[in-house]
Formats: C-alpha cells, sequence, structure tokens
C-alpha cells in the first residue's frame, strides 16, 4: 500500500516536472507582412499613387509631366476657417499616426532603448546642428536639380504651396514640414532598414530598397523629384546605417520642407520658375 501510494506521487510528480520543462515553440516574427502592412498604410500606397500620377501624365496629357502642375501641400478655403484648419490640422495627425505605428512596433522588436533608431541619445544643439548642415547640403543641390528637371522637360512645374492666405497659413507650413519629416525618416529610414535588416538583406540592398521608395512616392513630380529624392535616401541612409540615429535626419528633412514651403509663399511672385 505505501509503494502504491508512492508511486501514484511519482506519476504526478513526472507529469508536472514535464509540464514545466516544456516551453511553448518560439514564434518567429512575421517581418516581411508587416512591413508590406506598414508601407500598405502609409508611404508604400504613396508611392503606388504617384507612380499612377506620373502614367496618367505621360500618357493622357500632352506634353507629359512636364505639361503638369504638381501641388506639394494644399488646403481647403472656404467661408469657414476654422473649419478649414481643423480639417489641416487632422491632416497633419493622419501623416504622423504611421511614424506612431512604426515607433510602437520597433518598441517591440528589437525593443530596448530609444527604440533601436537612437531616440534615446537625445542632444538638442548637437542634432539641431548636424540637421541643418544636412538640409544644406540636400537642399541647396536639389532646388537646383529641380530648375534643371524642368528646364529638360522631365518634371513638372512645382506650386508648392496652395493654402489660402490666413493668419495660419505659415503655423500650418511649418506644421506641415515636421510632419513629413517625422513620418519620412522614421518609417522609409528608421523602421524599414531596421526590419530589412533582420529579414536578412544586406545593408547595400536594403539601401537601394529605401532610396527607390523614396523617389517613387516623389515621382508625381517627374524625374527631377524621382532622382533628387533618391539622392537624398541614399545619403540619409546610408549615415543611418553607420550610426542608427534617425533625429538628426528627421530635424534636415523639416527645415528642407519648411524653407520651401515659406520660401515659395514669399518667392514665387518674384522668381518666374520657383
Amino acid at each position: 500500500m505505501p509503494c502504491r501510494t508512492s508511486s501514484v506521487g511519482s506519476g504526478r510528480l513526472a507529469r508536472v516536472d514535464a509540464a514545466v520543462d516544456t516551453e511553448p515553440p518560439t514564434v518567429k516574427p512575421h517581418h516581411g507582412l508587416e512591413v508590406l502592412a506598414v508601407l500598405g498604410v502609409s508611404l508604400g500606397i504613396s508611392a503606388l499613387s504617384a507612380l499612377l500620377t506620373y502614367i496618367r501624365a505621360e500618357v493622357t496629357v500632352k506634353g507629359g509631366i512636364a505639361a503638369t502642375t504638381a501641388t506639394v501641400v494644399s488646403g481647403p478655403a472656404t467661408r469657414y476657417p476654422w473649419l478649414d484648419l481643423a480639417d489641416d490640422l487632422a491632416d497633419v495627425l493622419n501623416g504622423l499616426l504611421p511614424a506612431a505605428l512604426a515607433l510602437v512596433l520597433l518598441a517591440r522588436v528589437p525593443g530596448g532603448p530609444g527604440f533601436g533608431i537612437g531616440l534615446d541619445r537625445l542632444h538638442v544643439g548637437r542634432d539641431t546642428l548636424q540637421g541643418i548642415g544636412f538640409a544644406a547640403l540636400i537642399g541647396l543641390p536639389g532646388l537646383g536639380l529641380v530648375w534643371a528637371a524642368h528646364e529638360l522637360s522631365i518634371n513638372a512645374s512645382i506650386a508648392v504651396v496652395n493654402l489660402p492666405d490666413t493668419w495660419y497659413r505659415v503655423p500650418l507650413l511649418l506644421l506641415e514640414a515636421a510632419q513629413n519629416g517625422i513620418l519620412e525618416e522614421v518609417v522609409v529610414v528608421g523602421y524599414l532598414l531596421t526590419r530589412l535588416r533582420q529579414l536578412g538583406w544586406s545593408d547595400t540592398r536594403a539601401l537601394g530598397a529605401s532610396a527607390v521608395l523614396r523617389g517613387t512616392y516623389h515621382l508625381y513630380q517627374g524625374w527631377g523629384g524621382f532622382g533628387g529624392n533618391l539622392v537624398m535616401g541614399l545619403i540619409f541612409g546610408w549615415w543611418f546605417q553607420r550610426t542608427r540615429r534617425v533625429l538628426p535626419l528627421a530635424v534636415a528633412h523639416s527645415v528642407i520642407d519648411a524653407v520651401s514651403f515659406v520660401g515659395y509663399v514669399y518667392l514665387h511672385i518674384r522668381i518666374a520658375w520657383i
């Protein structure tokens, strides 16, 4: 009788030990599907739309893309400016949400401080100076490229801003510039290059894919917009792969767009090719 009791107890212990020692199978994250989903609700679908806009212009417009005008920032103009402003602010928020989604996903994998893209190492002065330096490096040659592409008839005319002349126009343009910088650099550089590396892509291949994507969602402007942003993507992506820091790039992008938007408002009447 004691032996029988001992045997039953041992069997239970064995079953408990087996349950404790057995670990659930490790599930590999589906980074490929995740990347497609993030790009599908953000800049990937923008790239498809820009490509279709370019094809439509070349097929249906006499003179092709060069005979069209591309508007970068536009907004409603009604008799209800506060409602117009609310619509514009909602559009800014809509542009920031994919970047927030990318950060949430990066916080889970790879995790760690700063979402794995250097946001834990904030040096406001240094990041701002680096950003301004990148803006000068990219912005000035980019302006020349836009002019040359338009002269070669491979780029649309750029009506950078089409917003009503209201008290909030310049602040809104600065918000739009910041939204562009945050969205594009977090998603196309920080998130995408991190995930492509985790998928086993080489740095060179990932850098090329990121830069081509950046160029493609600017293709609605023509080949000047594509080429200028492709080069920008190569420079920004190369720097990120070596530093794992995205903030100076977001600052640079925001500065470039802010100067372009506000400068256009005050200069396009005086300078014919802007």
